[in-house]
């Protein structure tokens, strides 16, 4: 099972995105992504905006009531915020054999510094990243994301993971679905 880190607010099209796939893909939608989403507090992006909340370790246990009722084997797929939570979830809970981090936002204050100290051994699971060749012109925070993306890569790897990264094309708000696609189609392929 692969399970779609969604907002009521903007859901993704998961139902297309999932087309033609074996596995069964489950969206679940999580309110207030600032809060719900991050694995520790931090600062909003820019003046006036809320700050991070880092409740994640909230949904995290929510997630893993959903994987006590269904078989393994697995899977965690997030766009944004949910990508991030996606990568913290995979890191954090060893029942997740896959996860897919999708413009994920590995740009978050101290995230590389927490999984480089944090990462288990991940032999025999599976990471797919991904990002938008134009993320990076947004500024910062998120003028470093390739680079973020690229040291969560090799961390996971020196782990034991098989990891895929992808740079396509566009910005952080387009491509989504096949962004999302591509993601969904990787982690299909590892979990089956």
């Amino acid at each position: 099972m692969i399970y779609v880190i969604d907002s009521p607010e903007h859901p993704l099209d998961v139902a297309a995105a999932a087309e033609g796939l074996r596995s069964r893909v489950v969206s679940v939608p999580v309110a207030e992504w600032g809060d719900a989403l991050t694995p520790w507090p931090a600062p909003a992006l820019r003046p006036g905006e809320k700050d991070f909340g880092g409740r994640a370790d909230g949904t995290l246990a929510l997630l893993a009531d959903a994987l006590d009722q269904a078989p393994g084997p697995h899977a965690v797929c997030g766009y944004s915020l949910g990508g991030l939570f996606a990568l913290y979830a995979f890191v954090r809970e060893p029942r997740l054999a896959a996860c897919a981090c999708l413009s994920g936002s590995v740009w978050y204050e101290g995230w590389v510094d927490w999984l480089r100290e944090n990462a288990p051994d991940c032999a025999g699971r599976y990471a797919y990243f991904s990002v938008g060749k134009k993320e990076k012109r947004a500024g910062l925070p998120f003028r470093h994301v390739e680079e973020d993306l690229a040291a969560c890569a090799d961390i996971l790897r020196g782990r034991g993971c098989t990891v895929d990264v992808t740079l396509g094309p566009g910005n952080h708000m387009q491509h989504v679905t096949e962004r999302l696609a591509a993601g969904l189609a990787a982690l299909d392929d590892a979990v089956l």
